[in-house]
């Protein structure tokens, strides 16, 4: 029988991969392999099916319960709850501190994630292999989507559609499960990330309320965004993550080339975030840089010390 002290190791595992994947830069995936339950999580992950969720929800009719049990037990259900639980404390907790952060100071959060974007993508380059033409072409396409996209997104795709919000989750819960690229970093690409942080520290303030006697219309009002990102995230784990691990199986290098390109064309995006609020509040860049440039600063130092005291982030 596995011990409540294990339990709460795995938890907080949760915890430091929730962290990664509410900020821009390292992922949730990184994470895992540093605490050592990558594996373990992809086993499990890979084998949730809607077969055997629906054997577990069948559950709650006593003469299906074995069946149930069995069904939560092959798809490791009691380390993905656990674990799931730490990741989902940590980022209603960091985000909504994001939230506080991006309407107070901006330019510095911008900055800060421009460090952590910055420092992930030279640390994780070192693991890339451009000795080909076709990993030259991948990483080529990678960086210009991602160049591309970052600071449009939100006004071409408008923060906060539903049919983005949806795809958004889809594209986003692939982070959780490779390493290297952020979920966070994806929003911010697809310009839904400050909307989403806002979004959800809505919703966990209208819960409170409701628990100690709010209106439950509150709830209500909240709610969509975050269940339209959360029912996509949950097609993405039969989607969107399985279909990059087959391109990872296919040709690994290549892929890998492209993912963390993206990283790098992802830098435009929080430049061009601070360029709108400069331009919302009458600032100048002239004022802002040196205010950016110290928290990148300050962002290129955390990742350097994660990889440095946790070993060599690799995939």
């Amino acid at each position: 029988m596995v011990a409540l002290r294990d339990w709460l190791a795995v938890y907080l595992k949760g915890v430091a991969m929730g962290c990664a994947d509410a900020v821009p830069g390292v992922s949730g995936g990184t994470i895992a392999l540093i605490v050592g339950v990558y594996e373990r999580l992809i086993a499990a992950i890979t084998t949730v099916s809607p077969e055997r969720i629906r054997r577990v929800l069948a559950g709650v009719r006593p003469r299906n319960l074995p069946d149930a049990r069995a069904a939560f037990l092959e798809v490791d259900g009691a380390f993905l709850a656990v674990l799931g639980a730490g990741i989902a404390t940590a980022i209603v907790t960091v985000l909504r501190l994001v939230d506080h952060l991006l309407e107070t100071l901006p330019v510095p959060t911008f900055g800060f994630f421009f460090g952590l974007i910055a420092a992930s993508a030279v640390v994780l380059y070192g693991e890339v292999d451009l000795s080909t033409r076709d990993r030259k072409a991948a990483a080529a396409g990678g960086f210009l989507l991602a160049f591309l996209t970052s600071g449009y997104a939100s006004s071409a795709l408008g923060a906060g559609s539903y049919p983005v919000l949806f795809v958004a989750g889809a594209v986003a819960v692939s982070a959780m499960i490779l390493p290297g690229i952020s979920g966070s970093l994806l929003l911010i690409i697809l310009g839904q990330y400050e909307y989403m942080s806002g979004a959800l520290s809505a919703f966990v303030d209208a819960l409170v309320g409701l628990a100690v006697g709010g209106e439950p219309a509150r709830v209500t009002e909240t709610a969509p965004p975050v269940l339209v990102f959360v029912a996509g995230a949950l097609v993405g784990l039969f989607t969107v993550a399985h279909a990059v691990r087959r391109a990872l199986e296919r040709d690994r290098a290549a892929t890998l080339a492209f993912l963390v390109s993206l990283i790098v064309g992802a830098l435009r995006a929080p430049v061009a975030e601070v360029g709108r609020v400069l331009a919302e509040t009458g600032g100048t860049w002239r004022a802002a840089a040196p205010e950016f440039a110290l928290a990148a600063v300050g962002g290129a130092l955390a990742v350097g010390l994660l990889d440095r005291y946790s070993g060599t982030i690799e995939y």
